[in-house]
């Protein structure tokens, strides 16, 4: 059974228009999805996420090191490649830190603090390894260079 949100008349389910008022039943509508721009899972086989987690994990878990043997262990793994993008990303990112460590005072205590947020960003990168994931990093993704 089903009220009215007119009158509050309790109506039969089947009913189209309220039987006391007139007023008509609309359809519930339909659920909306919003995909993440950001997730790029769906585009990389699972086979392929599944045979090369711990190559993808390389870069952010051993830095420089771990991008040269991930690029030399990756073959054609779309997913591994994925990730050695998103992790030069970083290592450019914390390279031009070092240019803004220069400045005295202002320019150390803001590489302290995008030092400490590229750090977070690779921890929860790491870990979305972990889970089988493929999503750009939350500051790092908006980056134009390396797409």
């Amino acid at each position: 059974m089903k009220f009215c949100s007119k009158c509050g008349t309790q109506c039969e389910d089947a009913a189209n228009v309220c039987q006391a008022c007139g007023t008509p039943f609309t359809a519930p509508a339909a659920p909306v999805y919003i995909a993440d721009p950001s997730d790029h899972t769906a585009e990389f086989d699972p086979k392929d996420i599944s045979d090369n987690k711990v190559v993808a994990m390389l870069p952010y878990l051993l830095g420089v090191a771990g991008l040269i043997i991930a690029i030399l262990l990756a073959g054609t793994s779309k997913y591994v490649q994925f990730h050695v993008r998103t992790c030069l990303k970083f290592t450019v990112v914390e390279a031009l830190l070092v240019f803004v460590n220069i400045v005295p005072i202002l320019g150390q205590i803001a590489y302290v603090v995008c030092t400490i947020i590229c750090v977070v960003l690779r921890i929860i990168a790491f870990f979305q390894i972990c889970n089988g994931k493929a999503k750009d990093p939350a500051i790092i993704s908006k980056l134009g260079f390396l797409k």
